[in-house]
């Protein structure tokens, strides 16, 4: 998970900005929430936002918050979810973490995993699992799904690709479909139609970008400067990427209610919701917190 930082694990930094996110976010929020928030309230660079593990490609920054996460929920600070979205439990929204309690937290829960590893807390486990725990990723089935999805969009042929969003598209409702000829597009790859109701329909464009990186905001731009001057008026345009975008795109975003950008991580889930292309796995895990009351009992 990084590298050391004083003797430390570096997403321990981070355990009480994401219970200082809750609560400036009303107790419950996504992750893509938090990570925005942390952030922007942090001034966290875009490089530091963007970075990726060398070997699995996941971004750093998104999974050192979800170790964060999962030793508050050990410490029962978050409630546990199964629907995606972190929230504070009664004792989180009264617990303010310094970097010493956050460090306090990290040791106590390390030793008890050693210790229900060996039997009895052994000073080579900890250091095992402190190893593990600043080198790799967290190990989440959608840590993995996120991978390998990724990997095969970003393989596609970029018309393939356009065909593509085109199909996740009518997963979602969209209808009249049409996907632009390269030639005279003008940097727009489609146009579909979003049946709200019975009677309001909301006409959009799109454009796919396959990125493994961050799409530059110029892009960005020159989208919606596309929006504005062509001859077909629509009520909003989606930006999809298999990659991530700049902080000053999402400012972009929040300014323009015409603008949607939906970045690599979004568009995994989109493809999870509805199944398309992508088989649902279950996996179990200890829970810790579950375990713990039983370590001392004789």
């Amino acid at each position: 998970m990084g590298k050391k930082k004083n003797g430390k694990t570096e997403f321990i930094k981070w355990f009480g900005p994401v219970l200082d996110a809750l609560r400036a976010l009303g107790g419950s929020a996504t992750p893509k929430e938090i990570t925005e928030w942390i952030g922007e309230e942090h001034q966290v660079p875009d490089q530091i936002l963007n970075e990726r593990y060398e070997k699995s490609g996941v971004l750093k920054f998104p999974n050192q918050l979800a170790w964060a996460r999962q030793y508050l929920v050990w410490e029962e600070l978050l409630a546990t979810s199964k629907r995606g979205v972190w929230a504070l439990s009664p004792k989180g929204w009264e617990t303010r973490l310094d970097q010493k309690k956050a460090h306090e937290i990290f040791l106590k829960w390390v030793r008890i995993q050693a210790d229900l590893r060996e039997g009895k807390e052994s000073p080579n486990e900890v250091e095992k699992i402190i190893a593990n725990q600043e080198e790799n990723e967290l190990d989440s089935t959608n840590t993995k799904l996120q991978l390998s999805l990724i990997e095969i969009l970003q393989n596609l042929s970029p018309i393939g690709f356009e065909h593509l969003c085109g199909r996740l598209l009518r997963e979602y409702n969209f209808e009249n479909i049409e996907i632009s000829q390269q030639s005279h597009d003008g940097g727009i790859d489609g146009y579909a139609i979003l049946k709200l109701n019975p009677f309001v329909n909301m006409s959009v464009y799109f454009q796919c970008k396959r990125y493994s990186g961050t799409v530059p905001t110029e892009k960005v731009q020159a989208f919606i400067g596309v929006m504005e001057t062509n001859k077909r008026s629509v009520e909003k345009g989606l930006l999809i990427t298999t990659g991530s975008f700049a902080k000053a795109a999402l400012d972009i975003e929040k300014n323009n209610t015409k603008l949607e950008l939906i970045d690599g991580e979004k568009l995994v889930k989109m493809f999870e919701e509805v199944e398309l292309g992508v088989k649902p796995k279950t996996i179990y895990e200890p829970d810790m917190t579950f375990f713990e009351q039983y370590r001392e009992k004789k």
